[in-house]
């Protein structure tokens, strides 16, 4: 067996201190005591992995931020899965196409999103996506693309204005 660095003695020291409390953050963020202690393991092992302690500013505030960031990675996985992985009979509910018509018209506005959502900037695009289809906050979006909340606004609100000419196809008035 080997002998542990000062460093990684030091981290594990550190680690076993904030071990509950990293646990409680994880868990407020999960909703599951096991996947918190999955994250907070996790967390270890990336902390092994990281710069050395002695490069950290802060270490604690370093340890803590790093279960939250893998909670929240958990978190969007695991809501992801969801929405991918949902059981046959959760789209029991959903409304079976009209004919060949309804088809043609599902398909006609299908084009037509793909089309405004090919015609907007790459930023616009993926604040939209993040935002719409991922479920992000504007405030994670903003933190990720390095702008600021009110722009993303912006971003999101641009793209569905250019979506409005597929909501009026699938709409009428």
């Amino acid at each position: 067996m080997q002998k542990e660095t000062p460093a990684a003695e030091s981290l594990a020291a550190l680690y076993m201190i904030h071990q509950p409390k990293l646990q409680r953050t994880a868990l407020r963020i999960l909703g599951s005591v096991e996947l918190a202690d999955d994250v907070v393991q996790d967390t270890y092992l990336k902390l092994l992995e990281g710069p050395p302690l002695a490069t950290i500013r802060e270490p604690v505030a370093y340890l803590f931020q790093t279960v939250r960031h893998l909670a929240i990675d958990y978190h969007r996985r695991r809501a992801l899965e969801y929405r991918l992985f949902t059981e046959e009979e959760d789209g029991e509910h959903v409304m079976a196409a009209n004919g060949a018509h309804d088809l043609a018209i599902s398909q006609q506005a299908l084009a037509m999103a793909n089309a405004a959502l090919a015609g907007l900037s790459a930023r616009t695009r993926r604040a939209f996506e993040l935002y719409r289809i991922e479920g992000h906050t504007q405030r994670d979006i903003a933190r990720d693309l390095g702008v600021s909340t009110t722009l993303v606004n912006f971003m999101i609100r641009d793209a569905h204005v250019a979506l409005t000419p597929c909501r009026d196809c699938l709409m009428p008035d």
